[in-house]
């Protein structure tokens, strides 16, 4: 999931409401505050626990927690190397870190951020990460392996391994016995029967190119997917037809439906901007709002209570390291809040 930024400007769009929409400008959504973190280490996914109101921050080979409420961190998960994602059971009041560096699962106590088992045996580079209810089952998507590992925790083992028909993304549950991920190197995307633990659908999402981020609306069987080209590609999760194309910003890498709302928010790392697409209808879509946030925002979580957005995001300098990648300032690291109030 990660990617390389191509620029490093500060953004300068301005959030402005769609045409045809009641909303004035003050009602947009907009960047709140900064939660300063500091810190070395890389960033992935965010996950949010709703019951809880604690927000997990992957940081490269731990995990920060978050209490929004309290704009301040409570906690730190360890020995997670080459943390991507981190996948919420509130059933099961467990949360699983998928450890792309040694291939492994950390289970911790959602309470007290204890780690309770380490799961080895996923595929190579475990990314996504999700937790299927109905089968009480947790699912890596492997990206040099181009698996996917189901994983029981109750035997605190994997059971199963699906074979993918290339680069697995994000994933998500519908809740009612399928997951979905998107095929990054393909431009397809994938449904996962959860009970057989079986490949059911490869579908196409030309002129998607590059899916990364993954979002769904459960009520109106939608798939938001999030593309390189500046594109978000909704889908029907039910057949896998194409519904719509909608223009984001540049560099997505994380997309989160907010149904309270009927908005989905692109988080446009390039851009520096979040793309807020209203569901007009489940087959009508419309732009509402671009609103900025920082260059290198690229992955987020929601807080469906306040209705709120959080990003990881960093300052980066001009000084290039061996890979190419420019160096990030240091201690500039941390979570942009972004929402109405």
């Amino acid at each position: 999931m990660q990617k390389l930024l191509h620029s490093l400007l500060p953004a300068l769009l301005l959030a402005i409401p769609a045409a045809g929409h009641a909303a004035s400008p003050s009602a947009a959504p907009r960047l709140l505050s900064t939660l300063s973190l500091g810190g070395p280490g890389g960033w992935d996914y965010l996950s949010f626990d709703a019951p809880h109101r604690h927000l997990f921050v992957s940081r490269g080979d731990r995990v920060l927690v978050i209490d929004v409420d309290q704009q301040k961190q409570i906690g730190t998960i360890a020995g997670t190397a080459g943390v991507h994602g981190i996948a919420i059971a509130d059933d099961l009041q467990r949360g699983f870190t998928s450890n792309g560096r040694d291939a492994s699962v950390t289970e911790f106590d959602l309470g007290s951020f204890r780690t309770l088992a380490t799961i080895s045996g996923t595929g190579e580079n475990p990314d996504a990460i999700v937790y299927d209810p109905p089968s009480h089952h947790v699912l890596t998507f492997n990206g040099r392996s181009r698996t996917a590992s189901v994983i029981d925790p109750a035997k605190g083992a994997v059971v199963a391994t699906i074979g993918l028909p290339g680069k697995p993304e994000f994933a998500v549950s519908d809740g009612a016995g399928h997951v979905y991920a998107n095929i990054e190197d393909r431009s397809e995307l994938v449904q996962i029967d959860t009970a057989s633990s079986k490949l059911l659908h490869v579908w196409q999402l030309s002129p998607c190119e590059s899916p990364s981020g993954l979002a769904i609306d459960v009520s109106r069987h939608r798939l938001f997917s999030v593309c390189d080209n500046r594109k978000m590609a909704i889908t029907d999760a039910l057949d896998g037809h194409l519904v719509a194309i909608v223009p984001i910003g540049d560099g997505p890498d994380a997309v989160v439906f907010d149904a309270a709302q009927s908005m989905i928010y692109s988080a446009n790392g390039e851009s520096g901007t979040i793309t807020a697409v209203h569901e007009d209808d489940a087959d009508h879509f419309s732009v509402a709002a671009t609103i900025p946030t920082r260059t290198s925002a690229r992955t987020l979580a929601l807080d469906p209570k306040l209705h709120r957005l959080y990003l990881s995001a960093a300052r980066f300098g001009s000084t290039l390291q061996p890979n190419g990648r420019h160096a990030m300032v240091p201690d500039s690291f941390g979570v942009l809040v972004v929402g109405q109030h």
